[in-house]
């Protein structure tokens, strides 16, 4: 299970900090996982958990969400359904940003750079903390956004029980969420990382505080690759 990543570096702009660590994009990863006839999404978690990375949620895209990034963790996401969509990383949205106001196909206003990726089925993205992103536009086409996580993650409880019995529960969880063909991605993170919901301003001049979050100690998917974040990220 090897490919060559996709990195991109992110420069700070007036509103997001982004990261000294470029993004990372896998083409195609986890394709062969994901279109197996028997596919469940117990089998990325599994795959996440065996090297250090707890999934925490699993989401049904709609039209647009609001760019943001977590100033406490590093992600991964992994599209496990779906034909594709489009995601903008490295710059916030406009102040004006509401839910449902931009269409398909849409990309709305915003500041200017970043990068758009249209994710394809069985991509994985590694996403240092501090860079922004937006997923958008979705194949096929979808009204609402549906986002599953379990209840201690939701409480932000997470990083308190990281225990064989707690992860069992969220084995069993997202296994009850139905894979049906829409454009769904699950994320992931370091074992003991708590994330937060940044939209743009919030570390203007603290930058730094964001670039010193560790690194993880393996890939969520290569392990201890030179291929993955292991070799990447120097």
């Amino acid at each position: 299970m090897t490919t060559k990543a996709r990195t991109y570096q992110l420069p700070p702009t007036p509103l997001i900090p982004n990261s000294p660590f470029p993004l990372l994009h896998y083409p195609g990863l986890v394709r062969d996982l994901v279109t197996r006839p028997n596919f469940k999404t117990a089998d990325i978690f599994d795959l996440f958990a065996q090297n250090g990375w707890q999934s925490q949620w699993v989401a049904r895209y709609g039209p647009d969400i609001q760019s943001h990034y977590h100033s406490t963790t590093h992600e991964c996401m992994a599209v496990i359904s779906g034909e594709g969509a489009t995601i903008r990383f490295g710059v916030a949205d406009a102040p004006d940003w509401k839910r449902g106001m931009l269409g398909i196909g849409e990309r709305g206003g915003g500041e200017e750079g970043g990068v758009d990726i249209r994710a394809a089925l069985g991509d994985v993205f590694i996403i240092p903390a501090g860079v922004s992103h937006k997923t958008f536009s979705p194949a096929p086409e979808t009204k609402e956004l549906a986002f599953h996580q379990p209840e201690d993650v939701e409480a932000g409880h997470a990083a308190d029980d990281i225990s064989p019995e707690s992860e069992a529960r969220h084995r069993e969880f997202f296994g009850q969420v139905p894979v049906e063909g829409h454009f769904m991605m699950m994320g992931a993170y370091p074992y003991g990382g708590v994330w937060d919901f940044k939209i743009g301003g919030e570390h203007r001049e603290k930058e730094e505080t964001v670039w010193k979050v560790p690194k993880p100690q393996k890939d969520p998917v290569l392990g201890l690759s030179d291929e993955g974040l292991c070799g990447l990220w120097k």
